[in-house]
């Protein structure tokens, strides 16, 4: 899916050989036969037939497709195949892993796939080929967004879309390293943001645990390798440390009368990493980095087990979790105690059933098992329904979201969310899930957006409680409603911590103020065209307006409106945007080849003369310059100037992102020009230049970036900071210099500052 063929054009990845054990160029039939022996493990009687017919189906459709590596193209589906298999799914599921990309990538049909095999499958296909299918009108974020809007509603339809995707994003990403270094980290921060994520809301920690390893070591090579060489180094002595605990453990659990398989393992690095930049600790002062999981038959040896571990080692205040009676929403359940060990280390224990254990494993994957008369989809057993609220949520948002990009941040934003937590009862005891720190707003919005819009005040346990209350597990939360609110405050945007409350607020806002906002819309674009001498009606035709709605991911032209209305877009960009196709369908209309005809009988007949903004327009002399804010020229940088419409001769970088992607009937309007160099030096003066600065977060960063600043006397005129929640920071700086050697200079201090990784200027 994510990858393409030689054959094509498109980029390709080498692939691994096997599901647990990759080795490079294995052959299709060896996988062929792994694949099989996986299903006959779990599923003896399985009548392979239909397997083996997609097999040579697709080796057939993929015959003439090759991978960088020389390698036939049907390794991967097979290897797709495999790691479904490893999942223990139907084969419905494996035959649509198989033949996954031959719609895709090949002459076949979906027609075709139906007739041959059946319906069932050819709709699993379907469901994964459209995921792939793109709008070249749309940019990168459009382009993610509408994808996992289609993703969404396929899941909808049958859960076992979304399976075979993540069974190849997770080869994909086995395989990354293959691809150049810049598509590798935007596969991986997808897979870290997006599809780590949705393995985990489907409870599969077998594909999620491996797709946040592998992401990690593509965002952070150097300290993957730093946290891999370091692991490793004291592997003997932490596995001499675990089996001691292990045996100990295994003793008393038998001396009990208790049956249970007991074993150790170190944590996952994705999982050391985050505890690492959460509590500001290098690796050795992280003890807790392993643990020990005790899987026993019964629910009742679950409970005798943990009072035999507490017994053995001394329990650490606050760090027990009943997940068995309290499940993740993920349908996961486990007995977690954090102890004292016999040197002082604190360590995990988890505990659990059989059928708890592969739960965690497989997730919802464990509930399509190869059973004959199961058609495999979400909606076919009431209980997974239940498990899978979330999704339902999803395709409400997707519902009320006219607009990609919200869209795209409201799913991040949320699954982020997910990782931690807290759960409170309503007064008649159904119980609510919602992220650590939420408050009784958060509460009030899971119940309904009507509750949460006429709230008024809330009781904690039977008293009365401020609105930005901490919720902890266990209160009994009562939300006192008033039909005479006037719904929610701004305010509560910046108090609530459930990505659903602040959509249901937003929307709320949306639907009450859209009318106001539409009107106000009109009006902005209205008054811009007026100043523009834009004659506005030429440009709201359907062919033009329906582009800028893709663009900007919009259903219908008042969404456009309410969002300039409300601020979310500027006018201008609007207007630009229709001017931009209005022009390329009018080109001989609209030119001004008067204006272009005048500046270049003038460039022929004045000679070049110094400027007092520093600047030498080629030909032209005291004509209006000034410098785009866009690139942010100073000495030093090579330059162009551009025409503009009543505003003069703005001057860009030549390396600008607007001038590189300046239409074609603009270029005309692009002039040589040049710094005012006298005997040698730089003009004078003071510039303004903007950089971007990415690092490692840690506490004092900011401080050492503003200290080389200070030290070298440079006068900060703006900076933005933003923190992503892998730890990474991009902080924008402008500041005024006097030249680009100064500029060069001081980014070469700023680069020696502890955990910057990386400084670009702005190029528009």
């Amino acid at each position: 899916m994510e990858e393409s063929k030689v054959i094509s054009g498109k980029e390709d990845m080498i692939v691994s050989a096997t599901i647990n054990a990759p080795a490079d160029f294995t052959s299709p039939e060896v996988l062929y036969k792994e694949l099989i022996a996986k299903i006959r493990a779990y599923h003896p009687s399985a009548d392979i037939s239909m397997i083996e017919k997609a097999y040579k189906l697709a080796d057939d459709a993929h015959k003439d497709q090759f991978r960088k590596s020389g390698e036939p193209y049907i390794i991967h589906p097979l290897c797709v195949a495999n790691i479904l298999a490893e999942l223990e799914l139907d084969k419905e599921t494996i035959v649509a892993g198989i033949l996954h990309d031959v719609v895709e990538d090949t002459d076949f049909t979906i027609e075709e796939i139906s007739s041959m095999f059946s319906n069932e499958i050819a709709l699993l296909v379907d469901g994964v080929t459209k995921l792939t299918k793109l709008n070249y009108d749309m940019d990168k974020v459009e382009l993610q967004a509408e994808n996992l809007r289609k993703m969404f509603l396929a899941m909808a339809k049958d859960i076992r879309v979304i399976l075979i995707k993540l069974a190849d994003r997770l080869h994909n990403m086995r395989t990354l390293k293959y691809k150049e270094p810049h598509k590798q980290k935007e596969t991986a921060r997808e897979t870290m943001d997006i599809y780590a994520p949705i393995a985990q809301r489907l409870g599969i920690s077998k594909i999620k645990v491996e797709l946040d390893d592998l992401s990690l070591k593509y965002l952070e090579p150097e300290i993957y390798k730093d946290l891999a060489e370091k692991i490793a180094s004291k592997k003997s002595e932490r596995q001499a440390y675990i089996d001691d605990i292990v045996s100990e453990v295994r003793r008393h659990i038998e001396e009990a009368g208790i049956e249970a398989k007991i074993d150790g393992r170190i944590k996952h690095f994705f999982s050391i990493y985050k505890k690492m930049v959460n509590q500001n600790k290098t690796l050795d002062q992280i003890y807790d980095l392993f643990a020990v999981r005790i899987i026993v038959d019964s629910l009742k040896d679950c409970y005798a087990a943990l009072g035999v571990i507490h017994e053995m080692y001394k329990p650490i205040p606050g760090r027990f979790k009943d997940y068995i009676a309290m499940p993740k929403p993920n349908m996961y359940q486990s007995l977690h105690t954090t102890l004292i060990g016999p040197k002082g280390a604190p360590f995990e224990i988890q505990i659990r059933t059989y059928e708890m254990h592969r739960t965690a494993e497989y997730g919802i994957a464990a509930h399509w098992k190869y059973k004959e008369g199961q058609d495999g989809k979400a909606g076919s057993a009431t209980a997974e329904e239940e498990k899978l609220t979330w999704l339902r949520q999803v395709l409400e948002w997707q519902r009320d979201m006219s607009d990609n990009k919200e869209f795209l941040s409201l799913i991040k934003n949320d699954f982020d969310l997910f990782s931690e937590s807290v759960y409170a009862f309503t007064p008649t005891g159904d119980v609510k899930t919602l992220p650590t720190g939420s408050n009784p707003i958060d509460f009030a919005y899971s119940i309904h957006s009507a509750v949460g819009n006429k709230m008024v005040g809330a009781r904690v346990n039977g008293k009365l409680v401020p609105i930005d209350y901490v919720i902890q597990n266990g209160d009994r939360i009562e939300i006192m409603t008033s039909q005479n609110s006037k719904g929610p405050s701004r305010d509560w945007l910046s108090i609530v911590k459930s990505t659903q409350a602040k959509n249901k607020i937003n929307q709320w806002f949306k639907t009450e103020l859209k009318e106001d906002n539409i009107t106000r819309g009109k009006e902005l674009i209205a008054a811009y065209c007026k100043t523009k001498s834009i004659i506005l009606s030429d440009l709201l035709k359907p062919e033009f307006s329906n582009v800028v709605m893709r663009k900007y991911g919009f259903r219908d032209w008042d969404s456009v409106l309410a969002a300039v209305g409300h601020g979310g877009l500027k006018e201008g960009q609007i207007v630009n945007k229709l001017l931009e196709e209005y022009k390329k369908k009018n080109k001989k209309e609209v030119t001004d080849e008067n204006v272009l005809d005048a500046i270049t009988e003038v460039k022929d007949r004045i000679p070049q003369k110094k400027s007092k903004s520093g600047i030498v327009v080629e030909g032209i002399h005291d004509v209006a310059v000034r410098f785009s804010k866009c690139c942010s020229p100073v000495p030093g940088d090579e330059i162009v100037g551009f025409v503009t419409r009543g505003r003069g001769v703005s001057i860009h970088r030549t390396d600008c992102i607007n001038v590189i992607n300046l239409p074609e009937e603009d270029r005309a309007r692009l002039i040589d020009a040049e710094w005012n160099v006298a005997d040698g030096k730089d003009p004078g003066g003071v510039y303004t230049a903007e950089i971007k600065i990415y690092a490692n977060n840690r506490t004092g960063v900011l401080v050492d970036i503003s200290r080389v600043l200070t030290e070298n006397k440079i006068d900060v005129t703006s900076m933005n900071v933003r923190t992503s929640k892998q730890g990474t920071a991009t902080i924008s700086i402008g500041f005024e210099i006097h030249g680009k050697e100064q500029l060069n200079e001081i980014i070469a201090k700023l680069r020696n500052v502890e955990s910057v990784l990386d400084i670009e200027r702005t190029a528009g």
